[in-house]
């Protein structure tokens, strides 16, 4: 179910932390570092903002999934999981922007 993609793809990335770099393109990126994960990030990123200025909404999702993705793959290098920002989303919901990071500042 769709519902359960973010669970099954955080385990998928956590086993493909384990793996050898030739069995898998994620297992190959965590192999080469932090670095390349960032990098990676930030490529998505820029493809998202083109998207997004083209007005293509199916491209726009294309690249927002492959954005939303590598960031996966960030939050599994550092043991994170989706649920963890899913979390962090649903504390602040129904909270005020500028309230919210009035609050981050004072920790």
């Amino acid at each position: 179910m769709k519902q359960d993609i973010l669970r099954r793809l955080t385990e998928t990335l956590k086993a493909r932390k384990q793996a050898s770099p030739e069995s898998s393109y994620v297992a190959r990126l965590f192999s080469k570092g932090e670095d390349a994960v960032l990098k990676k990030i930030g490529e998505e990123a820029t493809e998202v903002i083109l998207a997004g200025k083209s007005g293509d909404k199916s491209q726009l999702v294309h690249e927002t999934a492959d954005l939303w993705f590598h960031c996966m793959v960030l939050l599994a290098q550092h043991g994170a999981t989706a649920e963890d920002v899913l979390n962090e989303l649903a504390r602040r919901e129904g909270l005020s922007g500028i309230a919210e990071k009035e609050g981050r500042s004072k920790d």
